[in-house]
């Protein structure tokens, strides 16, 4: 990064490390209606790009289809009517209405919910399939959710199960082992490709897709699971997958390259039994179908990996991710001479996904002592995990006698602080520090 000249207090060094990481930079959340789609630090919203290959990731592409093609399950027209999942945004001052529960009422939040009697069905009105009903309700920033939904006349209306979602929270989760408006006991909507994201350039989520064999297990942050099977080599409810780096999407069109990059930034999760490598997202008339279709056929199940997120899990009632990371000097305590110098490597390791930058505060333990902080730093950011070199140089007489120094050091980031010391031995005999050679 680039380095600043300060003015600051005698005994003290404040130096700013930027925890860049190789992947795309921290984003706001998507936003619908005003209303964020789930906070940036959810698990929806972060990217995957650089975590771990899940360790079954070859069986799950198996039992997937690796030479099964990927197909837009949306799009502007099919069969004369929308093709996908829609969704509407209804003002703060929508009424609320009764929902009958048809079948997963145990497992259902109950209502009443602010959905209009016209609100948009999965499929069209006539339609004998799953019947998303999906609305969020402005002000609130509420997202409420219904499957196998049916209007009545007086308003109410009949579904199989239902969910609702604070959009501006992390959690709690859905109980685990509960279903939602969806398989996996996930949100529908967060999941969504949306015409408008891919006009304005950049999709900053995560994308639901369905599969045809899944496993009798769910994964965070999946709270349900709609299989039978296990078999260890089906993938997981909630699993997520990513599009291989090394694939090559500058030749597609500009919007199915906004689409392609998603699906390598943030990935798909697995959300619901169905066809093999669908991918979900809201109908709009402005959608091309013959190029969606064409540019998703051209990528098969070979294409993409299985990823491990478990290790951005905070707790697994919540969706938000963890934001943390370690500072450590190395070594841990050195021993000089009076009058002499010496040096200490300060090294970041980041865990989770890390949004940065970090503040290290370093102060002198006496006026005696000159601390500074240098190091190899790039122009705009630091690879992690990365390091400093933090001087010491020593002002006290040759004849002085030994003294022992802890120098304190606070690192500092994302809300997150860590204070560790740094031992130094100024003169006296090895015996005062029996792990530490001088230098």
């Amino acid at each position: 990064m680039t380095r600043k000249v300060l003015i600051i207090p005698a005994l003290a060094i404040v130096f700013l490390l930027v925890a860049a990481q190789v992947r795309s930079a921290p984003v706001a959340p998507p936003t619908l209606g005003g209303c964020p789609v789930l906070p940036a630090n959810n698990i929806w919203n972060v990217p995957i790009d650089t975590l771990p290959i899940a360790a079954r990731s070859d069986d799950y592409i198996n039992t997937i289809g690796r030479t099964t093609s990927l197909h837009p399950d949306f799009g502007a027209d099919w069969n004369g009517g929308p093709f996908g999942i829609p969704y509407i945004v209804v003002s703060p001052t929508q009424p609320l209405v009764n929902i009958n529960w048809t079948a997963y009422g145990d497992e259902s939040d109950p209502g009443p919910y602010p959905i209009p009697t016209a609100a948009p069905i999965e499929g069209g009105p006539a339609s004998d399939g799953d019947r998303h009903v999906l609305v969020v309700r402005q002000g609130e920033c509420k997202l409420y959710e219904l499957y196998g939904a049916f209007p009545n006349a007086n308003g109410s209306w009949d579904a199989d199960s239902g969910a609702v979602y604070t959009l501006t929270l992390n959690g709690p989760l859905r109980p685990d082992g509960w279903t939602s408006a969806d398989a996996a006991g996930l949100p529908i909507l967060p999941g969504l490709v949306r015409y408008d994201e891919v006009a304005a350039g950049e999709i900053h989520h995560a994308l639901r897709f369905t599969a045809n064999l899944t496993q009798q297990q769910h994964v965070w942050p999946a709270r349900h699971d709609a299989s039978s099977s296990t078999d260890p080599a089906r993938s997981p409810m909630g699993q997520r997958f990513r599009l291989k780096a090394s694939v090559n999407i500058a030749s597609y069109p500009t919007q199915i390259q906004v689409i392609f990059r998603a699906l390598k930034t943030y990935g798909l999760i697995l959300a619901d039994n169905g066809s093999n490598w669908y991918i979900s997202g809201a109908p709009d008339a402005r959608w091309n179908d013959d190029m969606l279709v064409t540019a998703f056929r051209s990528l098969k199940g070979s294409d993409f990996e299985a990823v491990d997120v478990s290790s951005l899990m905070v707790n697994s009632d919540s969706g938000q991710v963890l934001t943390d990371f370690t500072l450590s000097p190395s070594p841990s305590a050195r021993a000089i001479d009076p009058g002499g110098s010496t040096s200490y490597q300060l090294s970041t390791v980041i865990h989770g996904y890390w949004t940065g930058p970090v503040t290290i505060t370093v102060s002198s333990p006496s006026p005696s002592v000159t601390i500074g902080l240098s190091g190899s730093i790039a122009a705009a950011s630091m690879p992690v995990p990365g390091s400093i070199t933090l001087t010491v140089t020593d002002t006290h007489p040759i004849s002085s006698p030994a003294i022992w120094y802890s120098i304190p050091i606070t690192a500092t980031g994302s809300g997150v602080t860590h204070v560790l010391n740094a031992g130094l031995l100024i003169g006296g005999e090895h015996v005062y520090l029996p792990l530490v050679r001088k230098n």
